[in-house]
């Protein structure tokens, strides 16, 4: 065995109870009829294909569109990341237009920028102050020029189970008499399936909805569906992006996986057996942490809260988040789905059990309880609140596919003020970028890479040497 299985190997064998990603939980009970290694096929004689397809994989997508409530149903076997990039590439009449985007995308979303062409017009979230997250978005504030955009582009839910106003998104649009698609990235909310969560974007009336089913049901890593209705996207430019960015030789692994995600997501019972541990949870540890919770709703562009994303601010405690984790998982085996200094995502998936959210509980109460002898060595070396979100909208100078294929050069992350940055830069997870390709670095931007002391980056190639490339000639 390899460096690489072996490493898979001694990580599954410390049994940690998952708190992450995939929705599946490593439980075997959703693949007890799947031989993996002879399910391992290609495009053979009555096997049907993904980019054409007219037998069993057509069969498995329409059961699929009908259970989430779309008019058709694309399997992704290259991850949501080309379902966001498709999106942008189906859209027509893009000609001198520019299309809406949240500011707090998955960075997939600047990779369909570089794809398409197409120059965003940012639409800026809210950031929470007692968590220092973008949770919420006041779209009240923030005028969209409909007749003057090729789409609009947002995110529902927010990585840590917020959701914004969709329906009133909707409605403006309507209101406005404009035909702009309206694109959602739901890849965290795959499960919204009943009256248990926030309604889908599918149900309130969105044209194009992305759904990353290995985040919280149970598919297989790196697989995701795509679903579209109405009439304001070309099905023909549709399938011909995904048939650009997908695979020749998907992977029938992964088509089988999302087939069955979709049977068993209707399994709500589930669902209902943790919903009633998280409240029991809140209840008892809910005031010495700051939680995140439906008393949130109605504050700070903060529509809706999806009770599976358990969300915690340790600033109560006295003690960070990095050395709550640290005795999270020596203590009780307890891996969250990520933290920065102050706050811990923990994510349930349809393969969680009650026992572990009661795990969960047991070490969180554990955790306040030693809270004190914990926070003992951390009293002498206090550090200020670094702000982990942008709060102004850097000054977008190239688009980012300008920037991509732009001359660039290397130099001192120190030295990068009101240049444009030619690399995108996010902290991953979540993924969210904190600097995008074509875009001046600000004072505010600059200060928070300066701070950044842990490696946990994607797109910074010079970290380690504290460089950044930026545009040459800017």
């Amino acid at each position: 065995m390899g460096d690489l299985g072996e490493g898979l190997s001694h990580y599954h064998k410390q049994g940690f109870c998952s708190f992450h990603t995939p929705g599946h939980k490593g439980r075997q009970e959703f693949f007890n009829d799947f031989d993996f290694v002879s399910f391992d096929l290609t495009e053979l004689p009555g096997l049907d294909m993904l980019h054409s397809p007219s037998g069993i994989i057509a069969k498995a997508l329409k059961k699929a569109a009908e259970i989430f409530g779309a008019e058709e149903t694309f399997f992704l076997v290259n991850g949501g990341t080309v379902g966001n990039q498709a999106m942008f590439l189906a859209l027509k009449d893009t000609a001198d237009k520019r299309v809406v985007v949240e500011r707090s995308c998955h960075r997939s979303v600047m990779s369909a920028l570089v794809l398409s062409g197409l120059k965003p017009d940012y639409v800026m979230p809210i950031v929470h102050p007692d968590f220092n997250l973008s949770l919420g978005i006041n779209l009240e504030k923030q005028k969209i020029l409909w007749h003057e955009v090729s789409a609009c582009h947002v995110t529902y839910p927010s990585y840590y189970g917020t959701a914004f106003d969709l329906s009133g998104l909707l409605a403006e649009r309507m209101n406005s008499g404009s035909n702009s698609p309206i694109l959602v990235d739901q890849a965290h909310g795959s499960h919204y399936l009943s009256e248990l969560f926030p309604t889908s974007a599918l149900k309130l009336g969105a044209d194009l909805v992305l759904n990353s089913c290995h985040k919280t049901l149970s598919s297989l890593t790196q697989s995701a569906m795509l679903h579209v209705q109405g009439s304001r996207i070309s099905r023909t430019r549709l399938k011909q992006s995904l048939e650009l960015l997908q695979s020749s030789s998907p992977s029938y692994l992964l088509m089988s996986s999302l087939e069955r995600a979709g049977e068993l997501a209707l399994e709500l019972w589930r669902w209902e057996g943790l919903k009633e541990e998280v409240d029991d949870l809140h209840r008892k540890v809910g005031t010495c942490f700051r939680i995140l919770s439906s008393k949130d709703v109605g504050t700070f562009g903060i529509h809706a809260v999806d009770w599976s994303k358990i969300l915690i601010n340790t600033r109560p405690l006295g003690v960070s988040a990095p050395r709550c984790v640290e005795y999270l998982r020596a203590d009780f085996g307890i891996e969250p789905e990520l933290w920065d200094e102050e706050n811990i995502l923990f994510m349930l998936g349809i393969g969680n059990t009650p026992e572990d959210v009661r795990l969960l509980t047991k070490g969180l109460e554990s955790l306040r309880d030693f809270a004190s002898s914990l926070a003992v060595c951390e009293s002498k070396k206090r550090r200020e609140r670094v702000q982990g979100q942008i709060l102004t909208l850097p000054n977008p100078i190239l688009s980012p596919r300008d920037a991509f294929f732009a001359r660039k050069r290397k130099i001192p992350l120190k030295e990068s003020l009101g240049h444009i940055i030619g690399e995108t830069i996010s902290l991953y997870p979540p993924g969210i970028p904190a600097v995008v390709m074509g875009e001046e670095i600000t004072h505010e931007a600059l200060c928070m890479l300066l701070a950044s002391k842990e490696g946990q980056w994607q797109g910074w190639d010079g970290f380690e040497s504290q460089t950044i490339w930026i545009v040459e000639g800017d």
